[in-house]
Order: C-alpha cells, then sequence, then structure tokens
C-alpha cells in the first residue's frame, strides 16, 4: 500500500473513532490529525474540509454494509423459492452489521456502527446521509416483508420497520445503559447476545402487528 494511502487511511480511523465518541460538531481537524499521527495540513489535503472527512468515514464502509445484508437476505430468497424468506430470515439478514462488527479484526467497525448510530437520530444529519446510502438497501427489505406479510398494511411495515432501526442503532451505540439498568448482568458491548435476542423479538413484533 502506497505511504500516502496508508496516512489517508490512519485519517479516517481517527475521523471515525473521534466522530463516533463526540459526534460531527465535537471534533476538530487538529484533533483528527494529531490522533491520526499527521500533520494538520496533511489532512486537509487529503480530504479538505470536515465535512468532507465525515462523509469519508460514513461512506467508507457503506457499501460493504450493504452488501452483506443484501447477500443474506438474497440467499435466503433462493432457498424459499417463490414463497420468499420468513419474517425472521428477512430480520437476520437486516442485523447482519451486528455479525459483521463481532467478527471484526479491528475496533473500526464498533466506531463506524457508533457513527451510524449517531447519524440515523440525528435531524441534521439521518435524512440526508442515511437516505443517499441506505434507502436503496432498505427498499429491497420492505418488499421482502411485504411478501412475508402480505396482509399488512404497508404503514404498519414501515412503522415495524422504523422500530427495528431504532433498536438496531441504539444497540450500536453502546450508551451502557443496559449494563446499569441490569446491573452488569447485560452489556452493551455483547453484540452477540443483542444479535440472539433482536431477531425472533422483532420478528414477533412484525407478526403481530402486521399479520
Amino acid at each position: 500500500m502506497p505511504k500516502s494511502s496508508s496516512k489517508s487511511e490512519r485519517i479516517l480511523d481517527a475521523a471515525e473513532a473521534l466522530f463516533a465518541i463526540h459526534g460531527y460538531d465535537g471534533v476538530t481537524m487538529r484533533q483528527i490529525a494529531s490522533r491520526a499521527d499527521v500533520d494538520v495540513a496533511l489532512a486537509n489535503y487529503h480530504f479538505g474540509r470536515k465535512i468532507d472527512v465525515f462523509n469519508a468515514v460514513f461512506e467508507r464502509r457503506a457499501e460493504l454494509l450493504n452488501s452483506s445484508r443484501l447477500s443474506a437476505l438474497r440467499e435466503y430468497q433462493r432457498q424459499a423459492g417463490t414463497e420468499g424468506p420468513s419474517v425472521e430470515q428477512i430480520v437476520e439478514a437486516f442485523l447482519r452489521p451486528l455479525k459483521m462488527a463481532l467478527g471484526a479484526a479491528d475496533e473500526g467497525w464498533t466506531n463506524y456502527l457508533a457513527l451510524i448510530a449517531y447519524v440515523n437520530n440525528s435531524p441534521v444529519w439521518g435524512k440526508s446521509m442515511m437516505s443517499s446510502l441506505f434507502d436503496e438497501l432498505v427498499s429491497e427489505f420492505i418488499a421482502a416483508l411485504k411478501q412475508a406479510l402480505p396482509q399488512a398494511r404497508e404503514e404498519d411495515i414501515y412503522w415495524c420497520y422504523q422500530n427495528l432501526s431504532g433498536a438496531l442503532t441504539l444497540t450500536f451505540a453502546q450508551t451502557g445503559r443496559i449494563d446499569k439498568l441490569s446491573n452488569g448482568k447485560c452489556r452493551s458491548d455483547d453484540l452477540e447476545a443483542a444479535y440472539t435476542a433482536m431477531i425472533p423479538f422483532m420478528a414477533a413484533g412484525f407478526t403481530r402487528v402486521c399479520g
């Protein structure tokens, strides 16, 4: 890997970690450069303004995230044939990011998922950034849910998706809230437990509301 490319990745890694913790407004280009161990002028040279770094960080892993989810959905669709996959299989495919974070060799995915939680819950960033990168994928899952729940009203499917998305991004954020509430019996960084519990819980919710 060229030296300049390596420095670019260090800058993105540093920005990803800082944005995940402090949000957009709580981070400066100087802090990003310091964490990446590069001169601030170099960070500006590679990416320009802070907003450009923010966009680059958010876009960097989106394609892989979408690809993983869509591959899982397509495999379930292939196995199911014309009947289409079950609600539980569709939910499982959508929750693949948790599996990806569990299997990741570095903490970058954990930081990225926390950043998604920040963006998805922001009235400033959520509508534009989430829509541009994830709406096409979400439409694929909505179509699969409509097939699995043919009697459902469209608005019920969208509200259930909203609840699924909210639960998922809260889990991404790893706020430590559940740690405190459960007196340590549950940990917000236990993504395996969150993943295992969320699949049947959300599938049951879709079935109850839309079935």
